[in-house]
């Protein structure tokens, strides 16, 4: 059940695996946004069993049906995760390096208040600052207004997963390094997020890294992850992936996961309705999509379309645990496990072009590659003269 096609590896190259993570994150989004907020006994209820495709909004009326209202979820259309993703690829192509708290924040501000972009939620051209929830628009009030100091901007704001679901262009950038791509992601997460919110950001970014692995399995995906993190966040990986072995397949996953990951939840179990400590800093607690994104994953064998609809049918934050999924699966199935139809139809909606926005970050992915090449030489170099003189 929980394997993969190893005969598979030999004929997937690079390009292909950074379209799969990226269009792969994209297109899970888009699948678990119109599950958003609910439970998998009313997206059953609402939508007739499960959703196995593009779904139309789960109210008719969304322009004004609260509390979702006038977003428009649904019929293929990306969410903020994806354009937090885009916006993140960009700062990437403009600073062509590995990132830092600072580079990162110089270069995420012009993305959120001066670019306009079309936003499929809204169906119009817009400033993302426009969609953004008030845990991302916290990246605005704090580094362009309050000049917080980047490395610590996140601290103050509500702990949940906004860092961690656009975190997949680190590992891609970071592909085959996860303790790199974990520590690039801290880093650049601390002017977002705090406490299990950065933590979650971090693990998921070395996910992704460990996924380009050629022969990797969900397990090892999992392992790499529990091995990185701390406190509350590696406890739920470890609850949640225990609990994904003993399961057949995704639908069977959704309640035994939930059960799994509850000790370490944040949330009510009614998730619109949090409770007193919801969303605040702890050592002992953890965010719920990326574990139960990795539970997914184990779940559906590794498989794209089992994992996204793992985390679509989950419900409560359906579109980034669907987006965690797909990012991870499309780096260890490449573009090509993605189902076509979901591809056309979410690019057709949203109006993107994924393999380009793919192509983009691969050719900074090759650039910092090469960069990293020439340093770690000069490192390699330095230190053999230096540790030749130690004596004995």
């Amino acid at each position: 059940m929980h394997h993969t096609n190893k005969k598979k590896w030999k004929n997937m190259n690079f390009r292909d695996r950074v379209r799969g993570a990226i269009a792969g994150a994209c297109i899970g989004d888009a699948l678990g946004a119109p599950t958003e907020r609910f439970s998998t006994v009313e997206i059953l209820d609402r939508f007739g069993g499960y959703v196995e495709s593009v779904a139309p909004p789960f109210y008719p009326d969304y322009e004004t049906k609260r509390p979702l209202a006038p977003y428009y979820k649904g019929d293929g259309h990306i969410t903020d995760d994806s354009m937090m993703i885009e916006s993140l690829i960009s700062v990437y192509t403009e600073v062509r390096d590995h990132l830092d708290a600072f580079t990162f924040s110089e270069n995420i501000i012009p993305e959120l208040i001066e670019k306009k972009r079309y936003i499929p939620e809204l169906q119009k051209d817009d400033l993302l600052i426009h969609r953004l929830f008030f845990a991302e628009k916290w990246l605005v009030h704090r580094l362009f207004y309050g000049h917080v100091d980047p490395r610590e901007a996140g601290v103050g704001n509500i702990v949940n997963c906004g860092a961690a679901m656009y975190m997949a262009p680190v590992g891609v950038i970071n592909a085959g390094n996860p303790m790199g791509a974990y520590q690039e992601a801290i880093e650049i997460s601390g002017a977002h997020q705090s406490s299990f919110g950065r933590e979650a950001a971090g693990a998921f970014a070395a996910s992704v890294a460990q996924a380009f692995v050629p022969g990797t399995t969900p397990l090892d995906v999992a392992e790499v992850a529990i091995e990185l993190s701390h406190d509350g966040t590696k406890s739920a990986l470890e609850a949640v992936v225990k609990a994904a072995k003993g399961v057949k397949n995704w639908k069977e996953a959704i309640p035994v996961l939930r059960k799994a990951f509850t000790p370490f939840d944040t949330m009510a179990e009614e998730y619109r309705e949090p409770h007193l400590d919801s969303r605040k800093p702890s050592r002992r607690l953890s965010i719920e999509e990326y574990p139960i994104a990795i539970g997914m994953l184990i779940a559906g064998g590794g498989r794209y379309r089992e994992s996204v609809l793992g985390g679509v049918n989950y419900g409560r934050d359906a579109d980034s645990i669907a987006s965690m999924a797909g990012a991870m699966a499309g780096a260890m199935n490449g573009i090509d496990e993605i189902p076509v139809d979901w591809m056309t139809e979410v690019e057709r909606e949203s109006k993107r072009d994924f393999n380009k926005l793919s192509d983009e970050l691969f050719d900074v992915a090759i650039h910092i590659n090469e960069l990293d090449k020439s340093r770690h030489s000069l490192v390699k170099a330095k230190q053999a003269e230096i540790f030749s003189t130690v004596e004995g």
